[in-house]
């Protein structure tokens, strides 16, 4: 095999190695632009993850390059005077130089070709080659001269950054978080060598102008950062090395593969540094790519089998880093937090790092944010043990006069088993069953104010008593077997009603039997598919205030806690706010001011009718999953309208608004919305979607991302998912029917067990720590 391998950092030159050593007889050759020692830059970081697996595929690059890092254990969070430090991470730095250095003694050892200042241009330079493996970086020559073969995106983030380094000594990886005249700064620090760190500055634009660095020189700017972070330099310099400032380039491709040539690294994809190294992602790319060459020698199904398994994992990886970059971008958004609260949510931001996994590296540190959280609750005027604090999700919580006695929530989830929208035995035992397992709220499905509401015949609905008798004999059984509150949401399905059950042909219409359907706007779900709903009227809109109003009513006297509506997934009320549904060009169409109108109509009627003791929320899509749709300017305005009409929380879910929607999912995948209305809004949360764990529940009320937490998936397969995580973190205050105490003794008795092993595995399953005794760099303790 002859291979060109174009670009000759990290991932070009290990990969170069790797296939060398396993095939000596290949001919492999490295083509860089630069010199051999010419680096942007100034240290990398690696995992301890990271390093195993450099041990595991060639012993002696690892070796060389554990003799070079500097390795820490800790991560400090420096914020308003404090430092938070979290133990037991495991991370090392390295020299970028040095690194090039290593893999390039070790390629040539191995028999690697390679040629510097050399400039490629084209993939016909290597005519002759089968193989051509493209490495040559963020601003590849490459995939832009074949963009429309690749068709990549590139997303600009609007943060400014610059990187620099420092003659400090660093013990942990440090985060410096200063508040200054000019606006809020960050920067991101890490020993790579003897007295040697990289102090990465990240700030936004706005704050950015205000210092000047528009107009200052790479020179002229360093005296200012070192007055910024003067105190934490503690006399030292930073060194600019073509430190520019930059916006981070979030690359994606829609294929890595042209022929015979291959993506790697930032070439392919990039993921931000604030989550770890470029060069950690480059290096994983060409073992994945090497991986590939050892499954099929044939180079097209090689890279075919490269593109498809090795995508998952960045798209994940990157998936994380976005997570992890919108935290930075939004660092303001938490100014205000507790110092301990405010470290959590750094190490938490990425959802790659959840309470029980920081538990497990240092419990010290989550043992300040679990008894922050209690004392903080405590202060609201609950009987809390601050000496043996529950966890945050067995904490009670408070809207108006009603108190949950845990943030566990069932979410709502539509049964399609109503008959004539009454709810029988079967919506009894589910929602009864839940609320026995232990939840602090439940919801019912969406339940439809008049017939023409509904999505579907097996809706349940709330215009009649029949209807308002079956739902109370559900609550008063939940009321008097626990300790749930229950929670009536109402909505009108709008134009994605008269539709099949949802194990049928979902939001497709019925076959016959059809009602009509209204909307804001006369947009079919499905062009062509779907019945055109008609545009709403005046007098329809009337009917639908006096349905809803009828609907509030009878949930009272039903003796539901807590009343929702439902503004979210393209239904009626959420086809007026979306710009994607609602095209009017009367006073309920245009601005989100406008597209408001009627869905506040709706709210304010209904509070003036619902106690006012009990709580009302709202559930919303935050965005759309398209373009077009709503903007993230629409949900601040739109929730904030909602919170001055008397709104008590809102329920943040996504999508669902038009059929061709293109969702991000991922764990926890909407909890971003929820901490963005919360934190600058200013009201009360629920979060739901992909929450799968009490440790992630954990991990979300902790950080402040929300205050409720919603499952839905997790409460049909275990109606007694929050019985069994009072077992798990021993929280004996979870009220257990007395009908089941025994069972309750028996799991208590059994969870520390369980624990333990579960423990004992994940310990065992951590990767070794490479610190060198030797190397002359302060150890992590």
């Amino acid at each position: 095999m002859k291979v060109s391998i174009i670009g000759g950092g990290p991932g070009g030159l290990y990969f170069a190695l790797l296939a060398k050593k396993a095939w000596p007889r290949w001919e492999i050759t490295v083509y860089e632009r630069n010199r051999p020692d010419d680096t942007f830059g100034f240290g990398v970081v690696f995992s301890d993850q990271t390093l195993d697996s450099f041990k595991a595929y060639d012993l002696a690059t690892y070796e060389r390059i554990r003799r070079r890092f500097a390795y820490w254990g800790d991560v400090d969070v420096v914020y308003k005077g404090q430092v938070m430090r979290s133990g037991g991470n495991g991370f090392c730095g390295c020299s970028r130089v040095a690194l090039l250095n290593i893999l390039q003694d070790r390629g040539r050892e191995l028999g690697v070709q390679m040629r510097f200042q050399r400039e490629i241009e084209g993939l016909e330079e290597f005519a002759d080659s089968d193989l051509i493996v493209v490495a040559d970086g963020i601003a590849s020559k490459i995939r832009s001269r074949y963009a429309d073969h690749f068709q990549p995106s590139i997303d600009l983030r609007p943060n400014k950054f610059t990187w620099l380094g420092s003659t400090k000594p660093l013990d942990a990886f440090k985060y410096f978080f200063r508040e200054t005249s000019e606006g809020t700064i960050v920067a991101h620090c890490y020993q790579y060598e003897p007295d040697r760190s990289t102090w990465v500055i990240e700030t936004d634009e706005k704050t950015w102008r205000n210092f000047g660095f528009d107009k200052l020189s790479e020179t002229e700017m360093l005296p200012v950062i070192e007055r910024v972070f003067a105190e934490e330099l503690e006399g030292h310099a930073l060194i600019a090395n073509r430190s520019l400032w930059r916006n981070f380039p979030t690359i994606t491709n829609k294929t890595w593969v042209k022929g015979n040539a291959v993506l790697v690294g930032d070439a392919k994809a990039t993921a931000h540094f604030s989550i770890g190294s470029g060069t950690k992602l480059a290096m994983e790319d060409a073992i994945a790519l090497f991986e590939a060459f050892k499954k099929h020698h044939d180079v097209n199904r090689a890279l075919t089998l490269y593109d498809t398994a090795r995508r998952e994992e960045v798209e994940k990886t990157q998936h994380a880093a976005n997570v992890s970059l919108a935290w930075f971008e939004h660092m303001k958004r938490y100014w205000g937090m507790d110092p301990v609260q405010f470290a959590f949510g750094v190490m938490s931001r990425s959802k790659q790092i959840t309470w029980e996994n920081l538990e497990l590296r240092d419990p010290a540190f989550v043992n300040q944010i679990h008894h922050w959280f209690a004392g903080k609750v405590k202060e609201q005027g609950f009987d809390i043990d601050l000496k043996n604090p529950p966890v945050p999700m067995f904490t009670p919580f408070r809207l108006r006069d009603m108190v949950v006695e845990n943030r566990v929530v069932v979410s709502p989830m539509d049964q399609y088993s109503a008959v004539d929208g009454v709810p029988g035995d079967w919506h009894f035992v589910h929602l009864g069953s839940r609320a026995v397992g232990g939840a602090g709220l439940v919801y019912v499905e969406m339940t439809c104010p008049s017939p023409e509401a509904r999505i579907s015949p097996g809706d349940t609905g709330l215009w009649n008593e029949t209807q308002r008798d079956a739902f109370k004999r559900i609550v008063q059984f939940c009321h008097a077997n626990s300790k749930a509150k229950l929670c009536m949401q109402l909505g009108h399905s709008g134009r994605k009603g008269s539709t099949q059950l949802g194990w049928e042909r979902m939001d497709y219409p019925l076959e016959k039997g059809n009602w009509p359907l209204v909307s804001a706007s006369p947009i079919p779900y499905y062009d062509g598919v779907s019945q055109v709903p008609r545009e709403m009227t005046r007098a329809d809109m009337d009917k639908v205030v006096a349905d809803f109003q009828r609907s509030t009513v009878f949930a009272n006297e039903a003796g539901f806690d807590m009343l929702e509506l439902h503004m979210a997934h393209g239904y009626l009320l959420a086809s007026f706010i979306s710009p994607l549904t609602n095209q009017r060009r009367d006073s309920y169409g245009g601005s989100i001011e406008n597209r408001m109108r009627f869905p506040l109509e709706i709210f304010s009627s209904c509070r003036k009718i619902w106690p006012e003791g009990k709580p009302m929320s709202v559930r919303i899509s935050a965005t759309d999953w398209m373009p077009g749709g709503l903007t993230g300017e629409d949900l601040m305005a739109a929730t904030r309208m909602l919170k001055q009409a008397g709104c008590d929380m809102i329920d943040c879910s996504t999508g669902q608004t038009v059929p061709h929607q293109k969702p991000v999912y991922g764990r926890m995948y909407q909890a971003p919305y929820s901490d963005w209305v919360r934190n600058e809004v200013g009201i009360a949360t629920m979060t739901v979607g992909a929450v799968t764990t009490p440790d992630q529940v954990n991990t979300l009320l902790a950080s402040g991302k929300a205050d409720l937490v919603a499952l839905a998936r997790p409460h049909l397969a275990n109606p007694y998912f929050t019985l069994q995580a009072s077992a798990w973190y021993q929280h004996l205050g979870q009220y257990w029917p007395p009908q089941y105490l025994p069972g309750r003794d028996q799991a208590f008795r059994n969870a520390p067990r369980e624990r333990a092993e579960q423990q004992d595995l994940r310990i065992k399953a951590r990767p070794a720590s490479h610190e060198v005794k030797d190397s002359g760099v302060k150890k992590a303790a």
